[in-house]
């Protein structure tokens, strides 16, 4: 306890700055104009998200409301999906409620993409979740949108084939490279995991463990430090590990990739805490070989970053904000949202919520037979108590992952590349760039 505690108010502490800076780009928003329910006909919102279990929580919910209905919509995951509600908030045909990655928010609110929520939901935040978690929402003094849960990276790993090569569940990124080496040496067609492609959630996820802090502010610049000394040290790594055939270069997020997870021809995976849901759909017949662990760190202290991470927004343009809040505050807070959200047997969820009540609820559902026997929920709980404080995302990050993708899957170019777009985009966007 005494550790979360501490994290929460040094996150708080380094990210005042730069939220408050977000201000002047967000300006003051333009307040809920909804038409509440209560005219004697059911509002009906319309829900955008790529995220598992959403179907099935909109589906929950709908049986409990008689004044709001929800209309669900699968629209696709990362950038993509940014894109195509940027588009339809241009268009006037954007959605009433969305789910939002984390680090796209400050950017699309500084836009002017979002409703300002703090009148509908300010004290929902304020109440319902950590404070750690409320800065990531909470942009230049008001509240953008709700957070649903947190995202600590853990290590996933073959349990048979860490013991068929002699291999101990590495603590060090030290000790995972030699494991890589010992298990390639004794099997050329294993490596230790996928890292192919370029995946720049995953890379800033990493550099944030090693202490990296891609923004910041010096009076009121912006400060861009994507390819700063600890980031550059997490490139090399992986870099090295892929040139050395010790990692497959087979690009993260395909099918490929699932296939040699499937068929073990890799020993990790890299994931988050939302990862595990995915073990039984992807890989049925390896239950019971994949075990949890906390990641590797840099010098033996326990400590990770955030890779992805959802939070619940209302698009610019939505005429029924205040029943949007509505359903937003069932979907992040009440127990229910998290049983229907774990019924999906295709796509089950093993996100961990920011809410205390939502993730006592998800662990006393979640089966952990795939990993036998692990509590998954604790683990996870257990990572998140360890992610670096600090980190803050910046007003040009969308940008920068573009970039950061074009770069071809070399991790030192995915920061230079990174870092020469973050202060081309700040300067784009009339904000002032330190130097």
């Amino acid at each position: 306890m005494s550790r979360t505690h501490r994290t929460t108010r040094l996150a708080l502490a380094a990210s005042a700055a730069s939220l408050a800076l977000l201000a002047t780009a967000c300006g003051g928003g333009s307040g809920p104009d909804a038409q509440a329910p209560g005219d004697g006909k059911p509002v009906t919102l319309t829900f955008w998200s790529a995220t598992a279990g959403a179907k099935e929580t909109a589906e929950a919910f709908n049986k409990t409301q008689s004044d709001i209905k929800v209309q669900f919509s699968l629209v696709p995951a990362g950038p993509e999906g940014v894109t195509k509600l940027s588009n339809a908030v241009k268009g006037g045909n954007a959605p009433d409620i969305a789910t939002m990655d984390y680090s796209a928010l400050p950017e699309y609110a500084s836009e002017g993409n979002l409703e300002n929520l703090t009148a509908s939901s300010g004290e929902l935040v304020k109440k319902e979740f950590p404070e750690a978690v409320q800065s990531l929402v909470n942009l230049g003094g008001s509240t953008w949108a709700v957070p649903f849960d947190v995202t600590p990276i853990q290590l996933y790993y073959r349990k048979d084939l860490f013991q068929k090569h002699g291999v101990e569940v590495p603590t060090t990124w030290a000790e995972y490279r030699t494991a890589a080496e010992k298990i390639h040496r004794a099997d050329p067609g294993l490596t230790i995991t996928n890292f192919g492609g370029g995946d720049p959630a995953l890379l800033s996820g990493l550099a944030w463990q090693a202490g990296a802090q891609w923004y910041g502010t010096k009076g009121d610049a912006w400060k861009v430090n994507i390819d700063d000394p600890a980031s550059r040290k997490v490139a090399a790594y992986w870099d090295g590990l892929l040139k050395d055939g010790l990692a497959s270069k087979t690009p993260l997020w395909g099918e490929g990739e699932t296939k040699e997870r499937a068929t073990g021809k890799v020993a990790t995976i890299i994931g988050a805490a939302w990862s595990a849901g995915n073990f039984p759909v992807s890989y049925p017949d390896s239950k019971g070989k994949w075990g949890i662990a906390p990641l590797p760190t840099w010098d033996g202290t326990p400590s990770t970053g955030m890779y992805g991470g959802t939070s619940y927004i209302v698009p610019k343009g939505s005429k029924h904000t205040e029943a949007a809040a509505r359903f937003i505050e069932w979907v992040t807070t009440d127990p229910e949202a998290m049983t229907a959200r774990l019924s999906s047997l295709k796509t089950p969820s093993s996100a961990l919520p920011a809410n205390e009540g939502m993730r006592a609820a998800a662990a006393k559902k979640f089966d952990g037979s795939y990993f036998d026997g692990q509590d998954v929920y604790k683990l996870a709980g257990e990572a998140a108590a360890t992610i670096v404080p600090g980190w803050t995302w910046g007003p040009v990050q969308q940008q920068v992952t573009s970039a950061q993708m074009a770069a071809g899957g070399d991790h030192t170019k995915m920061l230079s590349a990174g870092q020469a777009k973050g202060e081309t985009a700040v300067k784009d966007r009339g904000l002032k760039l330190a130097q």
